[in-house]
Order: structure tokens, then sequence, then C-alpha cells
């Protein structure tokens, strides 16, 4: 039985979020709002691609999947650029480094190979959508983390911030199968579409390794809070063991598990889990409205 998959039309209210927003834990913040300097940029960009394919898909339900992923996409883009907005009040602007992050996706990856490239253009969008499938796949095993971090609950972090990345979170698990089931569905066949879904997580995953920790070393190198702030990977590690990150090993070792020929998304992550949360999420529920909330609960 297919999971309808809609966007939900949230809001937060930023304004007693400190810029430390799990207290005491400047490292810890800072590695997880990289995730606000990735996804304005990167998820409009998945926008973008999932609608130049939109003519390829014969199927009647992963047509549904597709839209309704959009929407969240699009949703999600738009709640976390007003966070950005939220840490340019707090003193700490991060358009230095978003540009880069904007000209990657609008330029490097747009709707033309850069460069002039001899690629076909239906070519030049399966690879985009296979970059897009190898990205949702961390993005399922990061939403599925941050469903589970109990540790965030006990290190006193900021409850609006909290249910943002679990809202979101939810939502990636709860979509995690499409832009895969999408790839698989207009990516040709046989080897070639094997091969090309390898390529993409290939680039994938060093480039989403660079540029958080890059991101990382920008927001700590300007904090206005901080002398001298840096990024460390021991500092990381140590929050990673008290559970207020994930661990560079965890998301390494999931890179193997897409690599499978067998694999499928829905094998990531407890959707029963995502939509526990979504009936429970603050924002989820005020986005419901009344019959909404009724229904879930």
């Amino acid at each position: 039985m297919s999971h309808p998959i809609k966007p939900r039309r949230v809001t937060f209210d930023w304004k007693q979020t400190p810029l430390h927003w799990i207290p005491d834990e400047p490292t810890a913040t800072h590695v997880i709002n990289v995730l606000h300097l990735l996804l304005p940029a990167g998820e409009r960009w998945f926008v973008k691609v999932f609608k130049e394919a939109l003519p390829l898909v014969t199927d009647e339900q992963l047509l549904k999947d597709v839209k309704g992923f959009m929407g969240q996409e699009a949703t999600h883009s738009v709640q976390h650029a007003y966070v950005l907005e939220h840490l340019a009040e707090q003193q700490l602007d991060t358009s230095a480094y978003t540009r880069h992050v904007e000209w990657m996706f609008d330029v490097l990856l747009g709707e033309k190979p850069p460069w002039g490239a001899p690629i076909p253009r239906r070519e030049w969008l399966r690879f985009r959508l296979s970059l897009i499938a190898a990205i949702e796949h961390f993005t399922a095993v990061l939403g599925d983390w941050i469903l589970d971090a109990g540790a965030l609950d006990g290190a006193g972090t900021d409850e609006v911030m909290l249910d943002l990345l679990r809202w979101h979170g939810a939502e990636e698990v709860e979509h995690r199968s499409v832009a895969f089931d999408m790839y698989q569905h207009t990516g040709g066949s046989g080897a070639v579409r094997y091969l090309r879904r390898v390529e993409g997580m290939a680039l994938a995953w060093p480039t989403l390794f660079y540029l958080w920790t890059a991101g990382a070393r920008y927001l700590l190198r300007h904090d206005p809070q901080l002398a001298g702030g840096r990024y460390r990977f021991r500092d990381h590690r140590a929050a990673a063991r008290r559970g207020l990150v994930p661990s560079w090993a965890s998301l390494h070792s999931a890179m193997p598990r897409y690599l499978r020929r067998s694999y499928h998304p829905s094998q990531e992550g407890s959707l029963r889990r995502a939509v526990e949360y979504l009936a429970l999420s603050p924002a989820a529920r005020a986005a419901a409205g009344p019959a909404g909330r009724a229904a879930a609960s």
C-alpha cells in the first residue's frame, strides 16, 4: 500500500532561538547548522530537476509521489532559508558561503552541462537524477538519526529548532524512496543504469563531506560569540559520542548499502516512527489545522 506524500505548510517562530541552540555546544550546533547552508539551494535544485524530468514519468502512482516530493522539498527549502535570516539577525552572515553553494547547483549542475560539455540532454538529466537519488539516501539516514537522537532532548536543545529538524527528518524518511524510484524509472535499464547510480554516489558523498566540513569551519570561524572558533574532527567525534551529531563513521558506512544492486530506500529508517512524529510535531499539527489534528489524534 502506497503512503501518500503531501507537503505540510509549516511555520516556525525563531524569535527566542539562541545562536547556540544546543546549550554550550557550539560545534554540535554548527555541524547541524550546515544543513541550513546547503538545503535552501539544494532542495530548490531538486525541484527544478524533477520538474524537467516530469514528462518522462509514465507511472501514475510515481507521478503523484514525485509531485508530493516536490511540494515537500520546496517547503523545506523555504523554512531553512528563514533560519539563515535568523542567523544573520544574530550577526552570523552566511552569504559568502551560500553564494558558492548556489553557484554549484544553479550553474555547475544547471539545466545545461557546464562549459559546453558535449553531453546529450537526456544523459545529463539522468546523471543529475542519479545525484539526487544518492543525496536522498543520506537525507533519509540523517532523518532517521534525528528522530532517534534523544540526547538532543537531554541537552536542552531549543524546542523550535528540534521540531524543524525532526519535521524535516520525518518527511525525508516519509519520501525516502521517491528520488530512487524516479531515477530507476527514467534512468534507462541494465548495467548502464546501475553504473550511473554508482557514479552519482561516487560524486555525491565526497562532495557532501567536503561541503559539510567546509560549512562547519565557516560557521565556527564567523561565530560572533566565539573567539578564534575552529572546526576540529576531535570535537565532532566527541559530540557524536554524546549523541548530539551523527558521526562521520555512520555516514561513511551508509554508502556501501546504497551500492548493493538489491538496494531500495524502503530498507532505510522507520516509516512508522516518521509518521508518528509528524502526528506529534507542533509545527505539523498547526499546519494541519483542527481537522488534521483530530485525524492524527
